[in-house]
């Protein structure tokens, strides 16, 4: 089992490219403004983590050919990644105060559902103690803190990696590398590679485990694209290449060895899913195919078994007041380590527990209500049936009969279905942590 890219029209169109690739190349397509030489040196597979390189070449090379579908869809690629060409760079030592450790270049975030529980005063400014209100997500977390504006670097480097890869307009890679060179690398503004103060609580903790949420359920995007950005862009050099690596080897050791990522790898719920994800990514992204491989396998009992009824339920997720969200949610981290495990010889999606638990249950269990059939039977402050579009897309590419016979019932998510050009399951609501 597992996802396959090899249906019987790719060998049949690979045939065919022997002969139109070239004019193709030579015609230079409307969609890229690269010479034709630079051109051909990008229709590549890309070393892609979570994404599926070889797939996406694939759409690549239907693109030059002018497959009209694909082109509506990188359309609305461009028009994602033009709203970012106009904003940042981001950096991590422009917040209003520093982390409570001192240092600007530390990451600094906000626990979401963490409320103060008295008005502030002079003597208490903060309004102290702060009590917890799950699923209710504090405004105080979107200012003052890096929370955002990472957000807007996972986001901005993966919508616009992509199109510079689809179109060639290198105005989408310079500003990719800009943005990934200021948080990242640049010395003057990037980040340190460690999550101490993440998720903070006023008054009650300088930063907790759970905080590595903020990184692990998005920074997957980021390894893909500069992966990405590898297949040939001019603006990400050597020493660009070679300084993330460094960075990303630093955040894998903090991961594994801090403290707070022990706690987090002993997260029962959707913490831990995410936890391993990041690891694994990293690790695969950084060279280490064994520890990758390693960590999917372990996943399969360890989170599996442990967080998946035999219905398919997530009862861990089910419990929160935001229960499709978070079913959803801890999805998104399943199919993407298995789209990962694919990479390094371990497959998750064949995965069966001693009650049959399976990634596939899981997807299934949320069919009635993604296809609009049924209601939602648990509690959810905030239903978006879209949520679990992308987490059936990838089942039906795993080869789940159930969730390709969905996928004309889908809703779109807002800005449309992408899965065409990125096919591995974004967080498409806006509510994390």
């Amino acid at each position: 089992m597992g996802r396959r890219f090899r249906p019987i029209t790719a060998l049949l169109a690979a045939l065919t490219l022997v002969g139109l690739l070239a004019p193709a190349v030579a015609a230079r397509p409307a969609w890229s403004t690269q010479p034709a030489s630079a051109a051909q040196a990008v229709f590549r597979a890309p070393r892609t983590a979570v994404l599926p390189g070889e797939r996406m070449r694939y759409a690549k090379l239907r693109l030059a050919l002018g497959d009209r579908e694909l082109r509506s869809a990188v359309r609305q690629l461009t028009l994602r990644a033009d709203r970012w060409l106009g904003q940042g760079p981001w950096t991590v030592v422009d917040k209003p105060r520093p982390a409570p450790g001192g240092d600007v270049h530390d990451y600094l975030s906000q626990a979401p559902y963490w409320w103060p529980s008295r008005t502030p005063t002079g003597d208490n400014p903060w309004g102290c103690p702060y009590v917890q209100r799950d699923g209710e997500r504090n405004p105080e977390v979107d200012t003052g803190t890096d929370r955002q504006d990472l957000e807007k670097v996972f986001d901005s480097s993966y919508d616009l990696a992509l199109a510079w890869y689809y179109t060639g307009e290198r105005q989408y890679a310079r500003k990719a590398a800009d943005v990934l060179r200021t948080w990242f690398l640049s010395p003057a503004t990037r980040m340190n590679p460690g999550l101490d103060h993440a998720q903070f609580i006023p008054c009650k903790y300088d930063g907790r485990a759970i905080g590595i949420i903020d990184f692990s359920q998005s920074y997957t995007s980021v390894l893909d694209a500069v992966a990405l950005l590898e297949t040939g862009a001019p603006e990400w050099t050597r020493a660009d290449r070679e300084a993330m690596g460094e960075w990303n080897g630093h955040f894998l050791g903090w991961l594994r060895d801090s403290d707070f990522g022990q706690q987090e790898a002993a997260a029962a719920n959707n913490h831990g899913t995410f936890y391993d994800m990041l690891v694994a990514g990293l690790a695969y992204a950084t060279g280490d195919r064994e520890l990758a491989r390693r960590t999917v396998r372990e996943a399969a009992a360890k989170r599996v078994d442990a967080q998946i009824a035999a219905d398919g339920s997530q009862p861990l997720e089910l419990a929160r007041t935001r229960s499709w969200h978070y079913s959803t949610f801890d999805l998104v981290a399943y199919t993407r380590l298995a789209a990962i495990g694919e990479n390094v010889g371990a497959d998750l999606w064949a995965h069966r527990g001693p009650q049959g638990q399976s990634l596939f249950a899981a997807v299934r269990y949320l069919l009635p209500a993604a296809t609009g059939r049924q209601a939602w039977p648990h509690p959810e402050l905030e239903f978006q049936r879209f949520a679990a579009s992308d987490v059936v897309h990838a089942a039906a590419d795993a080869g789940d009969g159930a969730a390709r016979r969905a996928l004309p019932l889908l809703e779109v998510p807002p800005g449309g279905d992408l899965w065409a050009l990125r096919p591995a399951a974004e967080q498409l609501d806006s509510i994390a942590g």
